[in-house]
């Protein structure tokens, strides 16, 4: 099997599951900002991390999602200052599901990551603020080491070859 692992990071935070997902995965595998991604065709496999801008993947993550191919096995995880389950977040990975429609998305998974200060102050001053706001202080220290247990845990339940 041959992996790719592709991944939009400002903070770390979406880098971190990002290498926890490259080092699981076995075999044939590469591992590429979203920046500096090969074209995702000649891959069996992969997976795509991403940061929220507004709700959705960031806009990076949104091209190279349109991108992937016809049937091809995608896994989708992201970090963000929502909570888990919220409503922020579960429309985000629906967006990203979306884009990725003619990819086959086995599994998708997301957990809060520490929001920069600098970033927190400028979203308090919007008017209205945005909805993971008072999210953000949870997020803080994550993703942690549960965070990458349970990014590699949905690896194994795909049982990938």
């Amino acid at each position: 099997m041959k992996s790719l692992v592709v991944y939009s990071s400002k903070s770390g935070n979406t880098r971190k599951l990002a290498e926890a997902v490259y080092e699981y995965l076995g075999g044939d595998k590469e591992i590429a900002p979203v920046a500096e991604a090969p074209d995702p065709d000649g891959y069996s496999f992969v997976a795509v991390g991403f940061w929220l801008m507004a709700g959705q993947p960031d806009p990076e993550s949104q091209a190279f999602l349109a991108r992937l191919k016809e049937g091809q096995d995608v896994y989708l995880f992201a970090t963000h200052g929502a909570a888990v389950g919220s409503a922020h977040a579960e429309n985000a990975m629906k967006k990203a599901r979306e884009i990725a429609a003619r990819a086959h998305v086995r599994a998708i998974f997301s957990c809060p990551g520490e929001v920069d200060p600098k970033v927190l102050e400028k979203a308090a001053q919007k008017s209205p603020q945005p909805p993971w706001l008072a999210d953000a202080p949870a997020a803080k220290g994550h993703p942690d080491a549960h965070d990458l247990k349970m990014v590699v845990r949905m690896l194994e339940e795909l049982d990938l070859p």
